[in-house]
């Protein structure tokens, strides 16, 4: 891999690097990579994600381009099931929703499809909150296919509630794929983002 502040890491490189990590517990590399797990008691509920961008040589992201080159990483936590079987323990924040953003463009255009478009999604078994959290699978995901226009349909859902009643009709009950949920501390929070909702998940993991 090449060296220096202007290179990013391909998806093929980066989802090379990231399967020998497979069956790895990521703990012990967050003290390696300095990454806070809990903070005056509070768990850092992304640290795993920030484990993962260090390895990769990249900067947590918090604004609405893909991190890599190219590409968008990702993390999801599974939990084990009685039976044995793993399913998402939760939902996948996809992007932060923009009121104006989400008037103006469709979804070929939005933050939305340029996080979806093209990812690494990683799956991390969460044992207990901060300790043993063992990388159970790697895979890439290009957005095509039935997958594609239904999270189309639940984009234009919400776009079309927003142009018609504003900001405030966004509702977590929309989508199939795809939901506008609150993001923020506390109830009455008005910042809305997308999220990937656990029966999307368990259909790009085959779970």
């Amino acid at each position: 891999m090449k060296n220096g502040p202007a290179y990013l890491i391909t998806r093929k490189e980066a989802f090379e690097k990231l399967q020998k990590l497979v069956g790895k517990d990521l703990r012990p590399m967050a003290d390696e990579y300095r990454v806070t797990v809990w903070k005056n008691g509070k768990l850092n509920k992304g640290w795993g994600g920030q484990v993962l961008e260090r390895h990769l040589g990249l900067k947590t992201n918090n604004n609405q381009a893909p991190n890599g080159k190219y590409f968008e990483l990702k993390q999801v936590s599974l939990k084990i099931l009685k039976d044995g079987s793993m399913i998402p323990k939760e939902t996948m924040q996809i992007t932060m929703i923009n009121e104006n953003d989400l008037k103006k463009h469709d979804f070929d255009h939005s933050h939305a499809f340029d996080k979806l478009k093209s990812m690494i999604v990683c799956a991390i078994l969460y044992t207990s909150p901060g300790g043993r959290s063992i990388l159970e699978r790697v895979i890439t995901f290009d957005l095509q296919g039935d997958i594609y226009k239904q999270l189309k349909i639940d984009y234009d859902e919400a776009r079309n509630a927003v142009i018609k009643g504003g900001f405030g009709a966004l509702k977590s009950a929309m989508g199939v794929y795809m939901q506008p949920r609150t993001k923020g501390p506390g109830h009455g929070s008005i910042s809305r983002a997308f999220y990937a909702k656990t029966g999307f998940l368990r259909k790009i993991f085959n779970l």
